[in-house]
């Protein structure tokens, strides 16, 4: 039965694999080793708990701005000194423009087999394109062939 277990490799995860009890395990490592199940991130916990370091950090601060020492007040000066020489930050760059589509003009094109175009033909002229094809096929021994050429329009 285990031989008929296929194993599907994603990521180093096999499908399907006996885990080192003997007990089958439907998703283990390539070193035999099970993989646990995540915990669920409660994004409200986290939330709380990111506004209540907030309002410590707030609450410190007022703390420390009712005692003013002459450090802090050393190092508030540095920190205003500091600000006021760094530069402002450069603008970003406009968006370019999309360029407008350019409007083309379909042609037959009679082509040797090395695809070297040697006859163009007005797309209303596709009988012309393939009897011009037919009469280059039977002059010479190579097969000459019409296609659909689309050229841009130059105004």
């Amino acid at each position: 039965m285990r031989s008929q277990i296929k194993t599907l490799y994603c990521c180093r995860i096999e499908a399907a694999a006996v885990g080192p009890y003997g007990d089958t395990c439907f998703y283990s490592r390539k070193d035999g080793r099970s993989v646990m199940a995540r915990k669920v991130v409660n994004r409200k916990e986290l939330r709380a708990q990111s506004d209540a370091a907030e309002a410590r950090e707030k609450s410190a601060k007022k703390s420390a701005k009712d005692k003013p020492t002459k450090e802090k007040s050393a190092k508030v000066k540095k920190e205003k000194v500091a600000k006021d020489l760094k530069k402002p930050a450069a603008k970003k760059p406009s968006r370019k423009k999309v360029a407008k589509d350019v409007r083309m003009k379909a042609y037959w094109g009679v082509f040797n087999p090395s695809m070297k175009r040697l006859v163009l033909f007005e797309y209303a002229d596709k009988k012309a394109a393939e009897k011009k094809a037919n009469d280059l096929t039977a002059s010479s021994r190579a097969h000459h062939f019409i296609q659909l050429v689309k050229e841009a329009i130059t105004e």
